[in-house]
């Protein structure tokens, strides 16, 4: 068995064992069978990254150096999973028109709970084995930072890493599309263990989305329930006050949790559950 597919399946044996990722009342888990992807540390994307996101943005070598000390990073890889939700929460969610459904805002809230165990687990397996490893979003290089013209974003993109590990591109609504559609979750960590990269199945950061391609989609446009999506884009700021104000301020006490995210423009699209622009099936990957 080759070493990409050691670490892919002990990513899926741990989200189909883990009793972490299940829902507390017992209907179901947070999430489905994972996707696996992996790039290559020294990607030259990782650097235009500096350029698309911001000079702020990290690449896996300052990341990785900054947790273990320079020149510590030869041949390294990111590892990035896809957690798709299931048919359950997304249905739940695409009931609603202005506030996320109870299941939905408790996957974001205990189930990314879940993804940082996943992240710890994976960094433990792989130090089990002689490799040093870490995850961007639980280093404390990782901060929100708040960067016009891109508006709000961080010093690592699990999005940008799953699009440069081959596992989707992105929506009008800056969602990635993978193969199992834009409802999901996103992890990643940065190895010295160097493995061979997954090809990228497109050409396009926008391969994937109907709207980019001539279609008449728009679909999470009229999801948006504060209007933060138009032909133009994504508007962060409108999105933000709405996912971080509003919505907790509204279901936090009847749903038991600070955080719980939005979705709806990720739910009831034609990519909510698979990439469009395969044919009317998901794209292979490995």
């Amino acid at each position: 068995m080759s070493a990409t597919d050691t670490i892919q399946r002990e990513i899926e044996r741990f989200v189909r064992e883990s009793a972490s990722n299940r829902h507390e009342d017992g209907s179901g888990p947070y999430f489905d069978e994972p996707l696996v992807g992996f790039a290559s540390a020294d990607d030259p994307l990782f650097v235009e990254y500096k350029r698309i996101i911001g000079s702020f943005h990290l690449t896996p070598r300052e990341l990785f150096e900054g947790a273990f000390g320079p020149g510590t990073l030869h041949d390294g890889t990111v590892v990035v999973w896809i957690l798709p939700i299931p048919e359950e929460t997304r249905l739940s969610n695409r009931a609603q028109d202005r506030l996320p459904s109870k299941r939905w805002a408790h996957t974001r809230a205990f189930g990314e709970r879940f993804n940082s165990e996943l992240r710890r687990h994976l960094v433990a397996f792989l130090e089990a084995s002689g490799h040093r490893a870490v995850a961007p979003l639980l280093s404390p290089l990782w901060r929100t930072v708040d960067a016009p013209p891109a508006g709000l974003a961080s010093t690592w993109s699990e999005r940008h890493a799953a699009y440069a590990a081959g596992l989707g591109t992105f929506g009008l609504n800056d969602g990635l599309i993978t193969p199992r559609g834009i409802a999901h979750r996103i992890g990643s960590i940065v190895t010295d263990r160097a493995l061979p990269p997954t090809a990228r199945p497109y050409d396009s950061p926008r391969a994937h989305c109907l709207f980019f391609q001539g279609a008449a989609c728009g679909a999470c446009i009229d999801r948006c329930p504060v209007g933060a999506l138009s032909e133009e884009g994504h508007d962060k700021a409108l999105c933000r006050d709405h996912v971080y104000g509003t919505v907790p301020d509204e279901t936090s006490e009847a749903y038991g949790v600070s955080e719980a995210g939005c979705g709806l423009c990720q739910t009831e699209v034609p990519c909510e559950s698979r990439s469009p622009k395969a044919r009317g099936r998901p794209l292979e990957l490995r």
